[in-house]
């Protein structure tokens, strides 16, 4: 999917530089993505983050995983953890600063956007898990992700009255694009780009709403899929709605991409619930370091 850079560089000039990935955790995914790299290299560049080391810690000695004797150190805890998980933890601290707040204008208290975001990276790694463990992990990030832009729109959006009748009964992705000439999706693809994250994933969140636009690569195509169906299990359950979460049709496009049946998103939909509360946790960790 071609990105239109002049209307995305537009909105970043009026919104103001979106984030940086943090520099630790950017040296850090790339020591993940190098075959070459040892555990012991990988611990040494997260120990250099104080705040991301004592998450590492705190999270291998959580109740999630219930182990006996404590783990203190962060080499100790990155050869249990493994690189997958790894993976996602140092995503999941690089955006919860921005995504565990309220979004007002898109109708998300504090805390919805995050439990939504991490409820569709579980989805969409179910969804993906006969392909394999790496695609399984990229499905992951691509949830965790894909509403990323929203924040960035939702600076802008507070001088809109989204509420308009006219406006009722439509995705804002629609009013996204009407309003600011891309919608959140676009421009969270963007973001992820300027983050240099795989092309896979930039094209898995820039079509996340639009699984059937995916034409770019195999894998993209199958990541988007993952992540449509993941986010419409999640709106099913009610979490990260907002004012316009029911108005996204479930694509059978995505579903053909999987091999699924309807039984198969069902399945989903009872499936997650229970792994929302992973997103709990770790905001509770979060906030806990921050207290």
């Amino acid at each position: 999917m071609a990105f239109e850079h002049k209307n995305v560089d537009e909105l970043i000039r009026r919104v103001g530089e979106l984030p940086p990935m943090p520099k630790v955790a950017e040296k850090g995914l790339a020591l993940i993505q190098d075959p070459k790299s040892s555990m012991a290299e990988l611990a040494d560049v997260l120990a250099l983050d104080e705040a991301l080391a004592s998450l590492v810690l705190r999270w291998v000695n959580s109740p999630y995983y219930g182990l006996i004797h404590p783990v203190s150190s962060v080499r100790q805890a990155v050869v249990y953890l493994g690189h997958n998980t790894i993976r996602s933890l140092i995503l999941a601290a690089s955006i919860a600063a921005y995504m565990d707040r309220a979004v007002p204008g898109y109708a998300l208290e504090r805390g919805e956007l995050w439990k939504h975001a991490v409820g569709v990276a579980a989805g969409a790694r179910l969804a993906v898990a006969r392909f394999g463990p790496q695609v399984a992990e990229e499905a992951y990030h691509a949830g965790l992700l894909c509403d990323i832009g929203k924040l960035a729109f939702e600076i802008l959006l507070r001088g809109v009255d989204t509420a308009r009748p006219e406006w009722r009964g439509r995705p804002f992705s629609e009013l996204e694009a009407e309003v600011f000439g891309v919608d959140h999706a676009t421009l969270g693809a963007e973001m992820a780009r300027r983050w240099h994250l795989p092309e896979p994933l930039i094209e898995a969140i820039a079509c996340h709403h639009c699984p059937s636009q995916s034409t770019l690569s195999e894998r993209g195509s199958l990541l988007a899929a993952a992540v449509h169906v993941a986010d419409a299990a999640v709106m099913m359950m009610g979490i990260g709605l907002g004012r316009d979460g029911l108005q996204y049709a479930l694509d059978p496009l995505a579903c053909e991409r999987l091999g699924w049946t309807e039984a198969n998103f069902h399945d989903l939909v009872i499936r997650v619930g229970p792994l929302i509360a992973e997103a709990e946790a770790f905001i509770q960790l979060r906030r806990s370091r921050q207290a």
